[in-house]
């Protein structure tokens, strides 16, 4: 079963309607730079008033490990996701702790020969490129590269997916799971009810079909 991520969650309520919608993930996101932002202790909140089963992942850019493990033990993340420039050493270092999801911003030179710097992910986050942006651009790539890249390990799916695409993104793509931000916002840090239901519906719906 292909596993979708809701990312970018700031509020109680939108954790919930992602969970019930059948979310396999809710992603907080770390990076006081993004319209996104939420603080540990908000998230910490939040994971408190959640069923004991909720995974989070932690978006982290170019932070440090000792910041992200303080954070991870504080919330209870089950994954940390790397969206900046860290090193293959601090991939590794943090795997020993918990699972680690390397983002990378597939520009038109990419190569999927890329990611075997870091072989110790857990798995790979592919998402578009965008100049200003670490993630949550909207902006998507060529989902044939997605994969072509599985061989390297799982992939995560990321960049312009929204309830109309998804589907054929998971065709295409046929990836290990699906990360969607902007596409189901009714504002930035503001999650659209109907468009997750129906971005996660038409996910499930997909995967029955490759």
């Amino acid at each position: 079963m292909v596993k979708v991520k809701i990312c970018g969650i700031t509020n109680l309520r939108d954790a919930r309607q992602a969970l019930e919608a059948g979310a396999t993930f809710i992603g907080f996101n770390f990076y006081k730079r993004s319209p996104r932002y939420i603080t540990p202790s908000a998230a910490k909140r939040i994971m408190q008033r959640l069923p004991k089963r909720a995974k989070a992942v932690g978006v982290f850019v170019n932070e440090t490990e000792e910041i992200m493990l303080t954070i991870a033990r504080q919330i209870g993340l089950s994954h940390v996701q790397l969206h900046g420039d860290e090193s293959p050493e601090t991939v590794a270092r943090l795997r020993r702790t918990l699972p680690v999801i390397k983002a990378i911003r597939v520009r038109k030179s990419f190569s999927t020969s890329e990611l075997a710097r870091y072989g110790n992910a857990s798995a790979f986050l592919l998402d578009g490129f965008d100049r200003r942006r670490r993630g949550g651009s909207g902006k998507s790539f060529r989902w044939n590269i997605a994969r072509c890249a599985k061989r390297a390990g799982h992939i995560f799916l990321a960049g312009g997916l929204t309830p109309t695409n998804i589907g054929e993104a998971i065709r295409s793509a046929r990836p290990y799971a699906v990360d969607v931000c902007s596409g189901v916002e009714a504002k930035p840090g503001k999650k659209d009810p109907a468009a997750v239901i129906n971005f996660i519906r038409a996910a499930r719906a997909a995967q029955k079909t490759i």
